[in-house]
């Protein structure tokens, strides 16, 4: 099953979605605290992952990190 482009999101995409700023968005990738995968050098997120991350309290990952904006 392949996932529709819409679904994918960037760095730039996703740090709008979540209204936080890209250099906390790259440290929550970089640790692992966020749903994500690396494409080369590019990060990549399915929406469904992430809907379902925040459902769950994921964004209480982002509580103690420095937003660097």
């Amino acid at each position: 099953m392949e996932a529709e482009p819409d679904n994918i999101l960037t760095i730039e995409e996703l740090s709008s979605y979540l209204r936080i700023s890209r250099s906390t968005l790259y440290k929550l990738a970089q640790e692992g605290r966020v749903p994500c995968q690396k494409v080369g050098r590019h990060w990549r997120f399915r929406k469904v992952a992430i809907d379902r991350w925040l459902g769950q309290g994921g964004a209480n990952d982002m509580a103690d990190v420095g937003d660097g904006a």
